[in-house]
């Protein structure tokens, strides 16, 4: 009995993974956007080793962008408050209208932090809609007859090997507290 006992602990020893209870697994397949300095962000790459914040919006949204985009302002004011550094992306799915100039102006709005949140364009409209779904299993659709876009309203946790672990709800101004909390544990 002892000897089963023992196998049965090291067998949930092994099991228990992550601290945090990941909802999401998916690699984030090679994208390269330029950020609003004009400099080229490659991801997964440029942000291997550490844990980032992914989300998905755009300047002209009239609907859930700027919640969503408060909402990762108050995710970066909390996360220095308790000194973690962790880099913040926001891809435009408006590319084509969407220039640096736009997201500097647009991240101005909210107070970001530019050295450590990057608001990404310079691609095409198709390839950030491949990205959205395929790496972050995000729908993503341009509407007919309107300047508006159809995306998802959730934040993404990226672990330091470029996988999207976890996804929360970018609406709510709450599950900020539970993504720093998260990654307390996990760095």
């Amino acid at each position: 009995m002892k000897l089963f006992n023992s196998i049965i602990l090291i067998l949930l020893l092994t099991a228990c993974g992550s601290p945090i209870d990941e909802n999401m697994s998916r690699s984030v397949e090679e994208f390269e956007g330029d950020n609003q300095n004009g400099s080229t962000i490659k991801l997964p790459h440029d942000l291997e080793g550490q844990y980032w914040v992914a989300n998905f919006i755009f300047t002209r949204c009239d609907t859930v962008c700027p919640p969503m985009t408060s909402n990762m302002s108050r995710l970066q004011q909390q996360l220095k408050e308790e000194s973690l550094d962790n880099q913040l992306v926001s891809f435009s799915v408006d590319p084509e209208y969407d220039s640096q100039k736009k997201l500097t102006k647009f991240a101005q709005q909210f107070n970001a932090d530019l050295n450590s949140w990057h608001f990404l364009t310079g691609y095409s409209f198709q390839e950030v809609k491949e990205l959205s779904i395929k790496s972050f299993q995000s729908p993503l659709s341009q509407l007919d007859n309107t300047d508006q876009v159809s995306h998802g309203t959730s934040f993404f946790l990226v672990d330091p090997s470029g996988n999207v672990i976890k996804r929360y709800n970018g609406t709510e101004a709450g599950e900020m507290e539970n993504i720093v909390e998260d990654i307390k544990k996990v760095q």
